[in-house]
């Protein structure tokens, strides 16, 4: 079966430790401990696959013991990947700190991911693909290459710029039809962007801006499409001539860790499985947000598109 999605990004390995409050600075705490796969590519093709569209990752791991369980949960959720095996490099990890009220806070080290070079990229699945995603946890030099390759194939090209880096690279911006930043990040592109004149836009102000302004700040990207999520608040869809906000689905979080990867996983298989419909794809991308968020962990985290269905179906009848 050829993959409609292809994600090209991240594999990293979650150390999770859930505690009831974070620590200050020189503190200790108790918490209790869980690992698992994770990585925003990896834990976006696993929410693209569950979600019902068939999807290839495309990522690099370490010659370890983290790369080999990467390979094991792939192969046992039924995600084909396309694991770039770099044995002088570790396969990525992360530290995440999860609270009591599902608030997390990550340390991030990339590893091979960031050795993931334009020649490990196959070319056909690009080629053939309805809709390519990458990330910011890769060499920039791979993305834009991964993105040029896509777009003039006339896949949907889908940029979700986390983290949110120093060195962002706007020349990006040319080979992108979809831009989803969360607020952090579109905070910090408006911040960075040389034209804005916005260099203290505070993250926190994002969702309070009145739709004219968010929208009119979306449309300097030169992008066609860009989709703020904004976390229980939903998301804002910003189109050339008009502009959208998606209200959020109540649920009761556990840990959001994931929850923009499920946002982004769920939005590209939405598109292929809504014929390319954008506002319902972003709808049913808050969908599977939203759930995720009812779970511990990511990837293991995203959820099956029977339970997409049922969620769904509960929603229409209230």
């Amino acid at each position: 079966m050829k993959a409609r999605v292809v994600i090209v990004g991240s594999f990293i390995q979650d150390l999770a430790f859930y505690t009831k409050q974070f620590p200050q600075p020189g503190e200790s705490v108790i918490g209790d401990f869980r690992a698992g796969p994770g990585g925003k590519g990896f834990n976006q093709a696993v929410a693209a696959t569950r979600a019902g569209a068939a999807t290839l990752f495309i990522g690099a791991v370490g010659h370890d013991v983290f790369g080999a369980g990467a390979k094991k949960f792939a192969h046992a959720e039924g995600v084909p990947v396309h694991f770039v095996e770099k044995k002088k490099e570790p396969t990525g990890t992360a530290v995440v700190s999860i609270n009591a009220a599902g608030q997390n806070q990550i340390i991030v080290a990339l590893g091979a991911n960031l050795t993931l070079h334009k020649q490990d990229i196959p070319i056909a699945p690009l080629q053939s693909a309805q809709v390519v995603v990458c990330q910011g946890e890769n060499d920039f030099k791979t993305v834009a290459h991964v993105l040029r390759i896509a777009r003039k194939a006339g896949a949907i090209t889908v940029l979700n710029p986390a983290p949110m880096r120093a060195d962002f690279d706007f020349a990006l911006l040319r080979h992108t039809e979809v831009l989803v930043p969360n607020e952090v990040e579109f905070a910090g592109l408006i911040r960075a962007l040389p034209r804005s004149g916005l260099r203290n836009l505070a993250t926190e102000e994002v969702s309070r801006l009145p739709g004219d302004q968010l929208h009119g700040l979306c449309r300097m990207f030169n992008v066609p499409i860009v989709i703020v999520t904004l976390g229980a608040r939903g998301c804002f869809v910003s189109q050339p001539e008009v502009y959208t906000r998606i209200s959020p689905h109540e649920v009761d979080a556990v840990d959001t860790t994931g929850a923009g990867d499920a946002f982004v996983g769920g939005f590209a298989a939405g598109l292929v499985k809504l014929n390319r419909n954008v506002l319902e794809a972003a709808h049913f991308a808050n969908a599977v947000a939203a759930l995720a968020v009812t779970q511990h962990g990511t990837a293991a985290a995203m959820p099956t598109s029977r339970e997409l269905a049922r969620f769904l179906r509960k929603r229409d009848h209230k």
